[in-house]
């Protein structure tokens, strides 16, 4: 169902639950308290009725319509516009779910449309009904309600992305091959969500400020410092892990490199000792070489060799044959290849 809840309330006290839209603008009339309308993904003619209802800005309702929107906060003449984006954490894939809540309120209504199922706006309205003489102070009260909430479901968000950057620092020196991007990942859910965080201040300034013509009592302005401080504290994580994000990804670069250095000194030290084993190798083949080559020559069965008939022929082949060998030797062990 597109209306999730619908209410009529007077002096903070629910009077009337009205069936349909149309019922509500009536009872409203009546009573004059306040309307407290809660929409899931209306549809444009729903939200139409309502904005001509109320008199709401058509940039603001093309807004509320489309989606899509940063956290802010606007006036249009006596109407408050506000925009939220919620966030779930969920542990099973690592990830941030962010919604998106818009909120018209003005002198006698307020006016929830949702997009997703986070915030739980049921909790709030169960909560300002317990505190009917808060709620008594008008739109505000819920806008207040509203923040509180959203701001205490950053908190879960907040303590999940935490606990990923711990893992990570963890895996950094694990060799994984995976958690640059992981962190990578992790680091755009976190500008995401801080993209949703840092506005809160602002906004919350501009609502304990209030309007010259309707000016923020001082309980409201208690209740919305609190939520004010909240926010303040978590801007102040989400902007620890986003460096903290940006220190683990430059240490990780410099791991990396250092493994691939590693290697490439493993792969040079392997390359020159098998330079050195083929040095080896080919001294003693030389050396070896020297030899064969004079008895080589002299193994073949011609009858016109020269020193054939020589009586220190064979001793002089030996020594000619020891001679090199032990020439090349001296030559390869100056030079040490061998």
């Amino acid at each position: 169902m597109t209306i999730i809840d619908n209410a009529v309330y007077v002096n903070g006290l629910r009077t009337e639950d009205p069936e349909s839209l149309d019922e509500t603008y009536f009872v409203l009339r009546q009573r004059q308290g306040m309307a407290w309308i809660g929409l899931y993904r209306p549809d444009a003619e729903e939200l139409q009725s309502v904005g001509e209802e109320f008199d709401l800005n058509p940039l603001a309702v093309e807004d509320a319509l489309a989606g899509h929107q940063r956290a802010k906060l606007e006036h249009y003449g006596e109407c408050l516009f506000l925009v939220l984006r919620p966030a779930r954490y969920r542990d099973d894939v690592e990830k941030v779910d962010f919604g998106e809540i818009h909120v018209f309120a003005g002198d006698e209504y307020v006016v929830t449309v949702r997009h997703a199922e986070s915030p739980d706006l049921a909790k709030v309205r169960r909560r300002m009904e317990a505190m009917p003489e808060f709620l008594a102070l008008g739109p505000e009260a819920v806008l207040y309600g509203i923040l509180d909430q959203v701001v205490d479901e950053y908190e879960p968000v907040a303590a999940g992305l935490e606990n990923d950057i711990d893992e990570i620092e963890d895996d950094l020196f694990g060799a994984d091959p995976d958690v640059s991007r992981r962190i990578y990942e992790l680091s755009r859910q976190v500008i995401t969500f801080q993209r949703a965080t840092s506005p809160l201040a602002g906004i919350l300034q501009a609502l304990m400020a209030g309007t010259p013509e309707r000016p923020a009592g001082t309980e409201l302005q208690d209740h919305l410092r609190d939520v004010l401080d909240h926010v303040l504290r978590l801007n102040e994580r989400v902007a620890a892990f986003r460096a903290l994000l940006q220190n683990a990804l430059a240490v990780n670069a410099a791991l990396v490199a250092q493994r691939q250095n590693n290697e490439m000194q493993r792969m040079t030290e392997s390359s020159l000792e098998q330079n050195e084993q083929v040095k080896r190798i080919s001294s003693w083949a030389a050396i070896l070489f020297a030899p064969t080559l004079v008895a080589s020559i002299y193994g073949m069965n011609f009858s016109a060799m020269p020193e054939l008939t020589w009586t220190y022929g064979y001793p002089y082949a030996i020594g000619l044959m020891v001679a090199m060998g032990l020439a090349l030797y001296v030559t390869f062990k100056h030079n040490k290849w061998i």
